[in-house]
């Protein structure tokens, strides 16, 4: 889940309104019969959530394959990489990496039939294709999909800001933490979430033209670059006291591997950034589109496995939902990784935010059109902007007041909204547009995957509530 820069080359003075977002659904533009066509619809553009938080910048449509493949694997490697250590603990290391290798290829094969269905359903985005297969219902499940999604990530965002952002302030002003009772407090992690929010990241939601971040997302992938290379290189010298043993289950079959796998699917899920990816390729064809797909979802797959594997050999069980907590907070190696994340999720909180007012706006335009088909709903009004952005910045700050616990969020997000959208929404409504032209054995992996999303979905957070409830393994999360 991740930020997303977007490269373009397209010509200057294209005409583009880059924010009509993945809620957005023109459904049925085109005829059922006309999928070249389809294929060649330029989308007006869009933003949509996160997922890790994903940006698309203005400047969206006409980039070569090589700007396709930049922004689909900026859109796969955000936040959720640094909860993929823990996700290794929780599965077992060899299954683990099985599952890694499994879901990238799953994600890979979803992905691609997120445009197959555009393409059958004569739509242009992923909410189009779903309301064109189940209707009104099948619309509210995907745009709440989309707005938890992105609550989650908000969420997970705010946790992750008051675990970086305070031990860079604090080991710089180490003295003044030490002998000042005051600067003790204000460079608290509380204090900081709350500063943070309240006067960045919140002033920067209540902004309805998300573009003028666009400049500020485009430092995410290198960031997320500086936090991998950081990580890999200075996790084994760490001393043996911040090290933990792996147990025989740890090292092959552990029986939490669901909440392993569902935090590998929040890292992964890109899904409702496909249409915009694809539709930014300057000739869009099924097969330029699945190269970049399938290179962008093996590369990160590999970069995904790296880090899980570094971290989880090197902490063992003392491995965190937030890899950067195994590190002493002093480490100034570690606290230019911690900077660049922290600074990152300032940012990307906001898009968040905007992802959830747009779900907010189309919830309401479906309540008013039962009673009034022509009703129309371009804008939110000024007192519904303030009040939404409002209670979604400041809900998920207060959350993350009170837990350290990023792996759990990850968990609860990728086994509900992130399986919804990568191995349920997709292959459903592949079937319901094609199976009559189906023999059982070709339909047989497209009901697997489903019923393998909903698996995820019930026995992954099943796992993690328990998990929380009796605090099994006793573990702390924040940094020491």
């Amino acid at each position: 889940m991740p930020n997303s820069v977007y490269w373009d080359d397209s010509p200057p003075g294209r005409d583009q309104n880059p924010f009509n977002d993945a809620i957005e659904d023109d459904v049925s533009l085109l005829p059922l019969n006309a999928e070249s066509s389809a294929l060649d619809l330029a989308q007006n553009g869009g933003l949509t959530s996160m997922a890790d938080t994903n940006f698309i910048s203005p400047e969206l449509a006409g980039s070569d394959l090589k700007g396709a493949f930049f922004n689909m694997t900026n859109s796969i490697v955000g936040a959720g990489i640094v909860g993929i250590p823990r996700a290794f603990k929780n599965s077992g290391l060899v299954l683990g990496i099985l599952l890694m290798i499994t879901l990238t290829f799953l994600n890979d094969w979803t992905l691609r039939l997120i445009i197959i269905n555009t393409k059958l359903s004569g739509s242009k985005s992923y909410t189009g294709f779903v309301t064109h297969s189940f209707g009104t219902t099948g619309k509210i499940i995907v745009l709440l999909a989309q707005g938890l999604f992105a609550f989650g990530g908000a969420i997970g965002f705010s946790v992750i800001i008051g675990d970086s952002i305070p031990h860079v302030l604090r080991s710089i002003f180490h003295e003044s933490v030490e002998n000042n009772a005051l600067v003790n407090f204000i460079l608290g992690r509380n204090s900081i979430i709350v500063f943070c929010i309240v006067f960045i990241s919140y002033p920067l939601s209540l902004i309805r033209d998300m573009s003028k971040l666009a400049k500020a997302s485009g430092l995410a992938l290198i960031s997320m670059t500086i936090i991998i290379v950081l990580v890999i290189l200075r996790a084994s010298s760490m001393p043996a006291e911040l090290k933990g043993g792996i147990s025989g289950s740890e090292w092959f079959v552990s029986p939490n591997f669901f909440q392993g796998i569902s935090v590998i699917s929040f890292a992964l899920v890109c899904h409702h950034n496909t249409t915009f990816i694809y539709d930014s390729i300057r000739v869009p064809t099924l097969d330029r589109f699945n190269s970049v797909t399938f290179i962008s979802c093996m590369i990160s797959g590999f970069v995904c496995s790296l880090i899980g594997i570094v971290g989880f050999l090197n902490f063992g069980s003392f491995t965190r939902g937030n890899i950067l907590n195994n590190f002493p907070s002093d480490d100034w190696v570690i606290n230019i990784a911690r900077l660049c994340f922290g600074l990152n999720m300032l940012t990307t909180f906001p898009l968040e935010i905007f992802v959830i007012r747009e779900v907010f706006k189309d919830l309401i335009i479906i309540y008013h059109q039962q009673r009034d088909p022509s009703y129309e709903l371009n804008t939110l009004t000024g007192a519904q902007h303030f009040i939404v952005t409002s209670i979604c910045s400041f809900i998920p700050m207060t959350i993350s007041l009170f837990t350290c616990n990023l792996s759990a969020i990850l968990e609860l997000v990728g086994a509900t909204s992130g399986s919804t959208l990568a191995y349920i929404l997709p292959p459903l409504c592949y079937y319901k547009m094609t199976w009559r032209n189906k023999s059982l054995l070709q339909r047989a992996p497209i009901i697997g995957c489903v019923l393998f999303g909903f698996s995820v979905m019930f026995l992954s957070s099943f796992q993690t509530i328990l998990e929380a409830i009796r605090n099994t393994d006793g573990s702390s999360h924040c940094v020491d």
